[in-house]
């Protein structure tokens, strides 16, 4: 688990290091035609969605075994 961890840590690293892409205005500070001002942050969106990503596998590590624990606890006593 820790090497998933160690990986995905890498990957966010990466990511977030990369250079972004070419705005949409150039140097006279227009719009190219057929840009939207609400286009929308894709390289925002897909951090969002690792470093959630991340969070929860992060979670899942660290309070599994705990989890698990109740899961098993609430099956015996439904069994009974």
């Amino acid at each position: 688990m820790k090497q998933i961890m160690n990986r995905m840590a890498l990957l966010l690293c990466t990511i977030s290091l990369a250079p972004g892409p070419a705005s949409a205005h150039g140097a006279t500070g227009r719009t190219r035609p057929g840009d939207h001002r609400e286009r929308g942050d894709v390289p925002g969106w897909v951090m969002i969605t690792l470093m959630s990503a991340v969070l929860v596998a992060a979670l899942l590590a660290l309070a599994g075994p705990a989890l698990e624990g109740l899961f098993n606890q609430a099956m015996d006593k439904v069994g009974q």
